[in-house]
């Protein structure tokens, strides 16, 4: 898009805002019509693990929404001399799962428990009886039916409970409505009716009159708008918490609100059957579109959906980058003590690169990047550990093909369950900061998975796209145009992007690290135990 044309479209309001909270940044991104990015806006923010729970706080959320919404806008400004006033469709994403409930005042009961949470286990454990399906420990539901375990006084005055991205579309529009793939990382949902199951809605509501509780589920979870469908537009009040500046208009619509994992699957083009995508940043999930049922219910794979409906296999690990970029600060603070001033993409792109130098299998070194809790690997908490034999070949290289194979290992043993099922995928797209750094996190992933992986030029900055694309999807799709078809054929028609297959040396190096990384699970729980 030309210059000229992207300024015209941001002074007539044609535009279109996709804002995505991530674990560690908050990013917006304007696309014109032709869905190219035109501008972006970011803030950067960081969970706490406050009261054995990790969370963020409303000052936190709100100060970060409106800085980057401040960024992005100063950034149209200083390009095209604009003041932005209105846009075409708004979309919010934000990370699935957790719990934030709300009395009938709008008062949040207890603060926000994140995704990362491994602290309902009694709670997962019983709902996967009652189901006969997976309720991961992340869910919303499995939060919600814990504190009612934990007799937790104000779940008898709970009035709504969403998610993130629920919450703050919730207080821009007033609706009380979710998409479907962030609602399914709630509760449960009916491919067929494209709503949460109505016999588990039925259970739980058997389940929580038993005790006590004066509400039911379909009345304090959000109702559920598949892609495309009307989910209510800024209000004036709205409007005046986006743009503390007062210049953005109310009466925009806005898309439904999704998930992380929705929106890189619209920013993959992984919507549609056979196909599949891998996120890859703080955490790490792969998402499989489903040709059929699996076999049974496996603890490990969560079933969600596309943002149209479809139903997806989710293998979700907690923990991915973390530790990478705690020690990516290490070497920088040291590369500072000695004088040098390198950049943050200078550090990160040499430390990726170095790893490719490294022996195949690691050279004997041993990792697990835990800073949390990782239900696959049967951990409720986490501590980040290095491990080394005294024959063990200790270089930069190895250290760090350690560290990004080990940001690898519990999705591959979850991955390795869809193997033996048999699901099938004619193509993986990579994305998220694993893969910033051209090449690497994709060869590794490539080994590790055992098939293609496809990067976009979109791979490092993906999910505030993908929002983005489902709010133009809102206002641009033609009569009975399905968003598989929207982003087959207006947005990803000739975009380019780079594939990679597995290198043999790889994946028998990945085997070994993993036989090592599987035996040396008691050494991370020792840990755990250990070091409090």
């Amino acid at each position: 898009m030309t210059e000229n044309l992207a300024k015209k479209e941001l002074q007539d309001g044609k535009a279109v805002l996709g804002i995505e909270f991530g674990s560690t940044r908050i990013k917006a991104v304007v696309i014109g019509s032709d869905h190219t990015p035109l501008a972006q806006g970011s803030h950067d923010w960081e969970n706490r693990y406050e009261n054995g729970y990790w969370t963020y706080s409303l000052e936190d959320i709100w100060a970060g929404l409106q800085d980057c919404y401040r960024d992005m806008a100063a950034e149209v400004k200083e390009k095209y001399g604009v003041t932005v006033t209105s846009f075409a469709s708004i979309g919010f994403s934000a990370m699935m799962h957790g719990y934030m409930a709300f009395d009938r005042e709008g008062t949040l009961l207890v603060p926000f428990r994140t995704w990362r949470n491994n602290t309902t286990g009694e709670a997962a454990e019983k709902l996967i009886a009652l189901f006969d399906y997976n309720i991961p420990e992340r869910w919303s539901v499995a939060h919600l039916y814990q504190a009612m375990l934990n007799g937790e006084s104000h779940v008898a005055s709970i009035d709504y409970v969403t998610t993130l991205a629920g919450y703050i579309h919730w207080k821009l529009t007033g609706e009380r409505v979710l998409g479907i793939g962030d609602a399914s990382g709630m509760f449960p949902i009916d491919p067929v009716s494209k709503d949460y199951r109505e016999d588990m809605v039925k259970a739980f509501d058997d389940l929580a009159g038993g005790m006590g509780m004066g509400w039911k589920l379909r009345e304090i979870f959000p109702a559920v708008r598949c892609a495309g469908q009307a989910a209510g537009v800024l209000t004036e009040e709205g409007a005046g918490l986006l743009d503390v500046s007062g210049a953005l208009k109310a009466g925009i619509p806005l898309c439904p609100p999704e998930g992380d994992a929705g929106t890189g699957m619209a920013a993959t083009n992984s919507v549609a059957e056979r196909t599949g995508n891998v996120s890859a940043g703080t955490s790490i999930f792969a998402m499989i579109v489903l040709e059929k049922n699996l076999s049974k219910v496996y603890p490990e794979i969560d079933l969600v959906t596309t943002p149209s409906g479809s139903p997806v296999a989710m293998v979700h690990a907690n923990n991915c980058t973390s530790d990478i970029n705690a020690w990516a600060g290490l070497f920088r603070e040291f590369a500072e003590a000695v004088g040098a001033k390198p950049d943050t993409n200078q550090v990160f792109t040499t430390l990726y690169e170095k790893a490719l130098e490294g022996d195949a299998d690691c050279g004997g070194l041993l990792s697990y990047g835990y800073l949390s809790g990782e239900f696959i690997t049967g951990l409720s908490e986490g501590r980040p550990l290095f491990v080394r034999k005294p024959d063990s070949t200790f270089t930069l290289a190895n250290f760090m093909r350690a560290h990004l194979f080990s940001a690898l290992g519990a999705l591959k043993i979850g991955m390795d369950i869809l193997e033996k099922e048999e699901v099938q995928v004619d193509e993986v797209l990579g994305h998220g900061g694993f893969f910033k750094t051209k090449g690497v996190g994709q060869r590794l992933l490539a080994a590790a998975m055992g098939t293609d992986i496809s990067v976009m030029e979109t791979a490092g900055e993906g999910g505030a796209w993908g929002i983005a694309l489902l709010a133009s999807y809102l206002v641009n799709k033609k009569e009975g145009e399905t968003l598989e078809a929207y982003l087959s054929d207006r947005v990803f028609a000739g975009m380019d992007k780079v594939s990679m297959s597995p290198d043999p040396k790889d994946q028998e190096g990945f085997k070994a690290f993993m036989e090592s990384y599987r035996a040396g699970l008691p050494i991370e729980k020792a840990a755990v135990e250990h070091f409090a």
